[in-house]
């Protein structure tokens, strides 16, 4: 074996010269979510399926007073600005997956090494490799451009409390939605239950009204406890990922600014990852 593979000096040198490359966030869909909520949906098919006469399930009333009158209320509780602007977080609970923090801190380290070796002003030709990350090119930006390391972490502490503020609204506006569609199923219910006693004189008029008093409360419960509620806890799961992410790379800003040891940063690093993501980017 030659003494390279012998010398950890070396060893780490030329890990921190292998290209610097943050992948971006892994795109696609999430499976966990679209299987779970695809699953959940077809058992409730199925069982409708099995029971015959399926389309005794459909009931255009129904359908308009729990959809429309959910996003009418939630946009009550909030305001109608908030409500679509959640919308694409919504959407990227199921089709962005995220970064995985054990690599986040990895990249970090890397990162933090190859500054430590050329400079920090050599870190300049590095910010173009950082794209697929702003909030880290936000932050080596600051640095090259001479900012001070307090300045720098007010900055991007704002910038994440900022982010966490809109991750808990958009749950905030789910975790509503959840709540008032069964209400509405309720609504709906006694409507038709209204329907149906004025209809007592006239038999053809009972099962319609019947129809739209159980339909509502049905559409209201799959709602809230099928696709509100879930979606919004999967939205807090990647939030608290993506505020770890964040973290990481703070922590590896602010220790690259201050020219600290990498194998300081591996430590803090390792402090606020799971244990079973913690880096050993030094052994």
């Amino acid at each position: 074996m030659s003494d390279t593979a012998n010398d950890p000096i070396q060893s780490f040198t030329a890990k921190s010269d292998l290209p610097l490359r943050l992948e971006p966030p892994r795109q696609g869909i999430d499976m966990a979510t679209v299987l779970g909520l695809i699953g959940a949906l077809a058992l409730i098919a199925i069982a409708i399926f099995l029971g015959g006469n399926w389309y005794a399930f459909i009931d255009v009333p129904s359908i308009l007073i729990v959809l429309i009158g959910t996003f009418a209320i939630t946009t009550i509780s909030y305001s109608f600005t908030e409500v679509m602007q959640a919308q694409p977080l919504m959407l990227r609970t199921m089709l962005n997956r995220g970064h995985n923090p054990n690599d986040a801190a990895a990249k970090v380290l890397q990162l933090a090494e190859r500054a430590r070796r050329r400079g920090l002003l050599a870190m300049q030709n590095e910010l173009f490799s950082l794209k697929n990350e702003p909030f880290l090119l936000r932050g080596m930006t600051m640095l090259v451009d001479g900012m001070p390391i307090e300045e720098i972490e007010r900055n991007l502490t704002f910038e994440t409390h900022a982010m966490a503020q809109r991750h808990q609204r958009s749950t905030g506006i789910l975790r509503r939605a959840a709540e008032i569609s069964p209400a509405m199923g309720l609504i709906g219910t006694l409507i038709g239950l209204v329907q149906m006693l004025g209809s007592l004189d006239q038999p053809e008029g009972i099962g319609p009204a019947m129809s739209v008093a159980l339909l509502t409360t049905f559409y209201g419960a799959v709602l809230a406890n099928v696709v509100f509620l879930p979606i919004a806890s999967k939205l807090e799961r990647n939030s608290a990922v993506e505020l770890l992410i964040n973290q990481i790379f703070l922590l590896g800003a602010l220790s690259i600014g201050r020219q600290e040891n990498p194998r300081r940063l591996e430590l803090v690093l390792n402090t606020i990852l799971p244990a079973s993501q913690r880096v050993k980017y030094f052994d």
